[in-house]
């Protein structure tokens, strides 16, 4: 149980450290019941507190010192700009002596002399241009960094004019990769497995389809968006992520199959296992799409594709 001689501003909801506990009067031992919950070394927070994001970042900003922001993954997971998950808290602080070297948490240096930061949810982080160029410093790949970019560009928060200017000042680790990735970023982007699939094709040097692409039938009625479009082939590339077997769902996708046909336009249509399991054969099969459409594709791929997208180690790898 809490000391009666608890001050008034200590408040358990928010982190705080055992000397925190100790001056509100709580016993030591009581921190490690099932009342309360470790975030970190030295950092506990009620255990009626879910534990989100947010209020990770909050802990380990806390427990940095002045001038500490939110900033690379943990700041983009705060935009909602997907973001591979690394387990982490980062946070960036122009004070060496205020580095935080807890578990869990990664203290960086900004990459300018001023890092670019903002307010959000009642937290400093970094601005989403800002974040682009911390991804690339911290080793993100290609195309991550390009389904990063798409979706800041789709959910508003960057144009892809200001993606550039803020690749354009940055100087060390990750320039080349921020400089390729924004030269990729498009806008329109729905889905992060958009981005991918037309990273796929691209890195394997196949002709970058239109993305966006909303076609209507002749009188002008009825009317789909497609992920990406050769539309001077009348090929569609499509990402399908709902693989649904009800009734329904195949009716659906039988009735649109014959609407496209009607106006003379082939689909091909990709999950998650073209991308992730088997990127090859999704490479075979738009390959062939682009042939049979009057269309050139790569006789020989260019090998970059294999170093994003390996696919299974059981996948055996073909060229076209």
């Amino acid at each position: 149980m809490t000391s009666t001689t608890t001050t008034a501003r200590f408040d358990p909801r928010t982190p705080f450290s055992r000397a925190d506990a100790r001056a509100a009067g709580v016993a030591e031992h009581l921190l490690r019941t099932p009342a309360y919950q470790r975030l970190f070394h030295d950092t506990y927070l009620c255990s009626s507190v879910s534990v989100t994001t947010e209020v990770r970042a909050a802990a380990a900003i806390s427990r940095t010192g002045p001038g500490a922001y939110a900033s690379h993954h943990t700041a983009a997971e705060l935009w909602g700009i997907p973001v591979p998950i690394d387990g982490l808290v980062h946070v960036t602080t122009a004070k060496l002596e205020g580095r935080n070297r807890r578990r869990g948490v990664l203290t960086h240096q900004p990459l300018t002399v001023r890092g670019t930061t903002t307010a959000r949810l009642g937290l400093r982080l970094s601005t989403p241009t800002q974040v682009f160029c911390e991804l690339a410093g911290s080793g993100v790949g290609l195309v991550d960094l390009v389904v990063a970019g798409d979706a800041m560009v789709k959910k508003g928060l960057a144009t892809i004019e200001a993606l550039t200017r803020s690749v354009d000042g940055m100087s060390g680790a990750g320039v080349r990769v921020a400089r390729r990735a924004v030269a990729y970023v498009r806008t329109g982007v729905d889905s992060a497995m958009e981005s991918r699939l037309r990273m796929l094709l691209v890195l394997a040097g196949f002709p970058e389809p239109e993305v966006n692409v909303i076609l209507r039938d002749l009188s002008g009625d009825w009317s789909r968006r497609f992920d990406l479009c050769y539309l001077a082939l009348k090929l569609i590339i499509e990402y399908d992520g709902e693989q649904h077997g009800d009734l329904d769902h195949r009716d659906s996708d039988i009735h649109r199959r014959e609407q496209l046909e009607r106006l003379g336009y082939t689909l091909v249509q990709v999950t998650s296992r073209g991308i992730y399991g088997d990127p090859a054969r999704t490479l075979r099969r738009v390959a062939d799409a682009l042939r049979q459409a009057g269309g050139h594709a790569p006789g020989r791929w260019r090998p970059e594709w294999r170093q994003h997208f390996p696919g299974r180690p059981w996948t055996k790898v073909e060229h076209a």
